[in-house]
């Protein structure tokens, strides 16, 4: 379990906080305050500037994260690339602590039906992880503001590796997300009119209550009990959260399949249940697949390959 920290300075360089100064504000107060501009223009906040330094050397790409952070090794995105002799070609977003290896049979599977695609490694994840940490606990933490920062830093990251992909004519795209993945992967969908169709493995509302009642994150909450509750965790990672931008995803006509499992006790099927109905209420085009198993047993025989099914014969069909 980590200590709990507002992390302010994590804030100092997002877009909207150069016109927002703290003031007299609490740091709570002061985080809901740039939630709210964030959303408000999600646009500037979800922006960046295109990397000028992509490098492809044994099928990874490595490029500058257009995020600075204190640590050197996270802000060079690594990618590892499948090429495709078609136009078609998808982002992967793995899960939370995904080793460097984890997805690439997907990867694999996609490839062999002409669907190119580039396994992304997260923000503090594998080869992009900190010398001090042996898990990404950064990425997602009782660290306010850092976890703010590392979501904003995956999405920029992803909509780059559209640059990339882009200068290598390819032309229709789309994303597939697993887990936290799945997050990061809606938020960039919400903001990037190039994809198309979107895969999310896992889906829920709210950042926060996903952490809260997560098995999984029970550290993490641990970490915060006693200074924050889960009413004030959503106002403060409100900007990180899906559901907040169902109108401005809603506008961009993509193909969705939403997948999610009966008994997740990380994302738990009622947030699942709630964001497939926001898109119902949107007018989304979209899929639902449910399995019988867990969080993660999904990733297991014979889940995994009902899973892996599922998402390359929508991508197939679909892209």
């Amino acid at each position: 379990m980590r200590p709990f920290d507002w992390g302010l300075e994590w804030a100092e360089r997002w877009p909207q906080s150069a016109a927002i100064p703290q003031n007299g504000y609490s740091p709570a107060r002061y985080l809901e305050e740039l939630n709210r501009a964030a959303i408000r223009d999600s646009a500037a906040f979800y922006g960046y500037e295109k990397p000028a330094d992509f490098e492809l050397n044994d099928n990874i790409l490595r490029f500058s994260s257009p995020v600075r952070t204190p640590y050197p090794e996270n802000d060079v995105v690594h990618a590892r690339y499948f090429p495709a002799a078609t136009k078609k070609a998808v982002v992967l977003l793995p899960h939370w602590n995904a080793p460097a290896d984890g997805h690439l049979a997907l990867c694999r599977g996609l490839q062999r039906l002409g669907i190119a695609s580039l396994r992304i490694s997260l923000p503090y994840h594998d080869y992009r992880m900190p010398a001090e940490l042996q898990r990404a606990d950064y990425a997602v933490s009782s660290n306010v503001a850092r976890t703010i920062d590392a979501t904003r830093q995956a999405v920029i990251d992803v909509r780059c590796c559209y640059d990339w992909l882009e200068s290598q004519g390819y032309e229709r795209f789309g994303v597939v997300g697993t887990s936290l993945g799945s997050c990061y992967a809606c938020l960039a969908s919400a903001h990037d009119e190039r994809i198309a169709v979107n895969v999310f493995n896992h889906c829920s509302t709210y950042f926060a209550d996903v952490v809260w009642t997560g098995l999984s994150t029970q550290h993490i909450r641990q970490g915060m009990e006693g200074h924050i509750d889960v009413h004030g965790l959503r106002e403060v990672w409100k900007a990180i959260s899906p559901v907040e931008y169902m109108d401005r995803f809603s506008r961009r006509k993509t193909k969705s399949l939403f997948i999610y499992t009966t008994y997740d006790t990380t994302f738990r099927p009622e947030f699942s249940r709630q964001i497939i109905a926001k898109m119902e209420e949107y007018n989304v085009d979209h899929k639902v697949v449910v399995l019988p198993c867990g969080h993660y047993t999904m990733g297991e025989t014979p889940f995994k390959f009902v899973d892996g099914y599922h998402i390359c014969s929508f991508l197939k069909r679909t892209l």
